[in-house]
């Protein structure tokens, strides 16, 4: 088996490659092209971590993917909370042929790819203001990716702690990316934003209705296990349109998991799958309405990213040996 290093994979694979995996993914969900069981979830009491065990097909595709990532929230300032690998198999007969020893960078911006894909096509074309919650390493992804798909004129950012915020402002403007002005409060923050990125490993509510556009686009991506909320309810029973990247995931994780729980969202009231509307069978934004997308993180991002990265870097001359992990500071 092949062992391609995380060095060589962040060299050759970023948020362009990533964005045209996301729509070849939700693509084939929507045309129901996908085998992919329900993911696996660990955790692990009293460290503040998780792990997660996602798997998938897609269909005519040369390989298949089973992904493992972690996140351990607590470790030191500095230390990359988040961690795992992708093997990958022939499809043909099921050959173990390689290992995606990608430090769960592939994870990372296979969901900063979703979020960007969301926006794309639920947020109007006219943005001035993005505000993002949160300043951890999936902040900056869901950030760097949107720039792929939309131009704005301000970023606003929100974090427990400031210092973080600040680090993270200065990070982005440095990537050349839109100003960004860290908030004391999330709903400064929030407040006349046309886009809202929630990304935050929060287990309460985070976000009110009562802050919003009415015509935001709200992208939640940090609520990807049964336990993680950032949207209080509210916010989808009142929304135009409530998008999900998988039906039956959200009905066990994230913020429709909530919601549903809370009588505040019935099953009738969403709008469609996000594959849905990348075939053009459900449509996107349609007028001036508040439309939440949540996006809890299927396998079939994984099998698809994979299958990029596979085929790009399988004949690569690289580093196969352990290289030192770019310390990014998260929150």
């Amino acid at each position: 088996m092949k062992i391609i290093a995380e060095a060589l994979i962040r060299t050759e694979i970023g948020p362009h490659q990533a964005l045209e995996a996301a729509r070849r993914a939700f693509r084939a969900l929507g045309t129901g092209s996908v085998q992919q069981p329900a993911p696996m979830s660990l955790e692990f009491p009293g460290r503040n971590a998780e792990a997660h065990i996602k798997c998938a097909v897609i269909e005519g595709a040369d390989i298949y993917a089973v992904k493992v990532a972690s996140g351990f929230y607590d470790l030191p300032d500095g230390v990359p909370s988040g961690n795992g690998v992708i093997l990958v198999f022939d499809a043909a007969d099921g050959t173990p042929l390689g290992v995606l020893a990608d430090g769960g960078y592939l994870t990372d911006l296979r969901t900063g790819a979703a979020g960007a894909l969301a926006a794309d096509l639920l947020a109007p074309k006219d943005i001035q203001r993005v505000a993002v919650v949160g300043a951890g390493a999936q902040a900056r992804y869901q950030l760097e990716a949107l720039g792929g798909v939309r131009a704005w004129s301000e970023t606003t950012v929100w974090s427990r702690r400031v210092e973080k915020a600040a680090q993270y402002a200065r990070e982005m403007e440095e990537r050349q990316l839109p100003p960004v002005r860290v908030c004391e409060s999330l709903e400064a923050a929030v407040n006349e934003a046309d886009v809202v990125i929630t990304t935050t490993t929060s287990r309460e509510p985070l976000v009110r209705m009562e802050w919003l556009l009415r015509s935001a686009t709200v992208v939640a991506v940090g609520a990807d296990s049964p336990y993680k909320q950032e949207l209080e309810p509210e916010i989808l029973a009142r929304a135009g349109k409530v998008v999900v990247d998988d039906w039956s995931q959200c009905l066990r994780l994230g913020e429709i998991h909530h919601a549903i729980r809370a009588g505040a969202l019935d099953l009738t009231a969403i709008h469609a799958e996000l594959g849905k509307i990348v075939t053009g069978e459900s449509p996107g934004r349609e007028a001036d309405e508040l439309i939440v997308c949540d996006l809890t993180g299927v396998g079939a991002l994984d099998a698809a990213i994979a299958e990029t990265t596979w085929t790009t870097l399988r004949n690569a001359v690289g580093p196969s040996s352990h290289v030192p992990r770019p310390r990014i500071t998260t929150s």
